[in-house]
C-alpha cells in the first residue's frame, strides 16, 4: 500500500512538509455522537485508507441519494477512484466546474463486541469520511500515475508487473480525484460497555476478532509453465 503521508497535498498532488499533519475538523467531519472516537491526524487516516482499497462513494443523482462501492487509491492527501468513460458518476465529475459534490467512506470492521445486553452489542472499527468536490481527470501523465496507483494500492509492486494499459482501454477509463480537505477517522477498540447491573447476569461477554486474510495465489488455467507467483503476491 502506499505509504502514510503527514502533510497536505500541493497542487500537483504531492506532500508540503510545511503544512500542518492534521485535518482541520468541520460542521461536517465532527461525528455529532462519540465525538471522543474523531481523529484527524494524516497518520490516523492515511493508515485507514492504505488498509482497504474498496470505498463507497456517495453522490446525489437526480435528486436522490445514490452510494456505489469501487475501488479507490490514495497518492499524498488525494484519493484517485475509476470506472468506465460511460459511469454516471464519472461523466458528472468531469460535465463542468465545479464538479461533483461527494462523499466517500471507507471502514474496517476489527471485532464484534458481545455484551450482557441486546442494547450494548457494538463493533470495533476504522473508519474514514471524505466531504468534498471530485474533478475528472484529464492530464494524461496525472491519469496513468492515478490508474498505476490504484493497481498498487490493491497489491503493492503490481503496476510494474503488467502491461500498461493502451490507448483505447486509456480512453475507456475515466478517473477522478477528491482531495483530502475534509476528512475525519473514527476509531472504536476495546470490549463492551455493559451496565453495572448487568454484570452479574449469566451472559458470555467479550470481543471476537474479525481478521482478513488472504490465501495462496491460485494461477490462472492457461498460466505459461515456469511463471511462479512473484514475491509481493507471497508477501501478501
Amino acid at each position: 500500500m502506499p505509504e502514510p503521508a503527514s502533510a497536505t497535498t500541493t497542487e500537483a498532488g504531492a506532500e508540503s512538509p510545511e503544512s500542518p499533519a492534521t485535518y482541520a475538523p468541520g460542521e461536517r467531519t465532527v461525528p455529532t455522537r462519540s465525538a471522543n472516537r474523531a481523529a484527524y491526524d494524516h497518520d490516523t487516516v492515511h493508515s485507514i485508507l492504505d488498509a482497504g482499497y474498496v470505498c463507497h462513494l456517495g453522490f446525489v443523482r437526480d435528486g436522490a441519494p445514490v452510494v456505489l462501492p469501487t475501488l479507490y487509491g490514495r497518492v499524498g492527501n488525494r484519493l484517485y477512484l475509476h470506472g468506465s468513460t460511460g459511469s454516471r458518476p464519472l461523466r458528472m465529475a468531469g460535465e463542468k466546474d465545479p464538479g461533483l459534490a461527494v462523499c466517500v467512506t471507507v471502514t474496517h470492521v476489527d471485532g464484534l463486541v458481545l455484551a450482557r445486553s441486546a442494547f450494548h452489542h457494538s463493533i470495533n472499527y476504522r473508519s474514514v469520511v471524505v466531504h468534498g468536490t471530485a474533478h475528472q481527470v484529464t492530464d494524461p501523465e496525472e491519469k496513468t500515475a492515478a490508474l498505476d496507483a490504484l493497481v498498487d494500492h490493491v497489491v503493492p509492486g503490481r503496476a510494474a508487473d503488467s502491461r500498461p494499459g493502451n490507448t483505447k482501454e486509456l480512453a475507456a477509463t475515466a478517473v477522478i480525484r477528491l482531495d483530502l480537505t475534509e476528512v475525519s477517522a473514527k476509531i472504536r477498540t476495546g470490549g463492551p460497555n455493559d451496565d453495572p447491573e448487568d454484570l452479574s447476569l449469566p451472559h458470555w461477554s467479550g470481543v471476537v476478532p474479525v481478521t482478513p486474510t488472504y490465501g495462496a495465489p491460485i494461477p490462472s488455467d492457461d498460466l505459461a509453465p515456469g511463471i511462479a507467483a512473484p514475491a509481493y503476491l507471497q508477501n501478501l
